[in-house]
């Protein structure tokens, strides 16, 4: 298999993915586009295979962005490329290009998508945190069922329509957590993430999220709300933040989740999406 990644060496995501590249018994092509951006036709081709908007594409951390004033909503599509091909640093990383498709890989672990299926020990990232895979499945499942009744979360709801659900394991074939979120527009409720017990304290939850929340993204959600009574702390380590109820859409409300289910000292957590 044929595989490019517009790469960057300084970029720990970058890196974890080439190395998941090379787990997989791949030798890519390795562009570091610092030093060789693409031009504009295939800057453009890139950013259509992978199915995103320019602006998505646009890195602001460490980047001019908000001294360019990138920020600025009326910026059409062709200056936003001229920009970042003036300064490829606000090309955001890493671009993975394979016969699969095309993605921007962030999370790292979304690489595997476009990877043929391999088997190995369980691989962890720089951060010592597990490489994840999920997987779909339904509200029926029996193991989804059986973790959140566990861990005290609701169930009443998980078979209802309109619940999008994964479970998660480590390359090794371990089941080790799972998630979903109901989709409202361009708002994703996320719910039911848990991790048994005896898979805790392994950084995995941190690892779920963003993978969860990546999945939103593909599904057109742009902010992500959840509601928890115990784990606000971890939450805010993940860039949320606490929420007045009278800001959240209707449509968050009136979910099951927060209407019924959860229980009204539940705080209400909200996070933009971006790549």
């Amino acid at each position: 298999m044929a595989v490019t990644i517009f790469h960057n060496p300084a970029c720990g995501t970058s890196r974890n993915v080439l190395a998941l590249i090379r787990a997989s018994g791949v030798e890519p092509e390795v562009i570091e586009y610092l030093q060789n951006p693409p031009d504009r036709d295939t800057l453009r081709r890139l950013i259509a295979q992978a199915r995103v908007a320019v602006r998505d594409v646009l890195r602001i951390k460490g980047t001019p962005y908000k001294e360019l004033g990138l920020d600025a909503a009326d910026l059409d599509d062709e200056y936003l490329i001229d920009q970042m091909l003036r300064h490829p640093i606000l090309i955001n990383r890493p671009i993975v290009v394979t016969p699969r498709g095309v993605k921007l890989c962030r999370p790292s672990d979304v690489v595997l998508d476009l990877l043929p299926a391999f088997s190995a020990r369980d691989l962890t990232k720089e951060d010592g945190t597990p490489v994840l895979t999920d997987a779909r499945i339904d509200g029926t499942a029996p193991e989804l069922r059986i973790a959140l009744n566990q861990a005290g979360l609701p169930v009443d709801d998980i078979t209802e329509p309109g619940r999008v659900f994964f479970s998660y394991s480590t390359l090794a074939g371990e089941c080790v957590g799972f998630g979903g979120f109901e989709l409202y527009g361009r708002d994703a409720l996320l719910r039911s993430i848990v991790v048994p017990e005896a898979h805790r304290s392994r950084g995995i939850g941190g690892g779920i999220v963003p993978l969860l929340m990546r999945r939103a993204f593909d599904a057109e959600a742009r902010r992500a709300w959840l509601l928890t009574t115990t784990a606000a702390d971890f939450f805010e380590k993940a860039g949320f933040k606490t929420a007045d109820r009278a800001t959240a859409p209707g449509a968050i409300l009136s979910s099951r989740q927060a209407s019924t289910l959860c229980p009204s000292s539940a705080a209400l957590l909200v996070r933009s999406i971006e790549l």
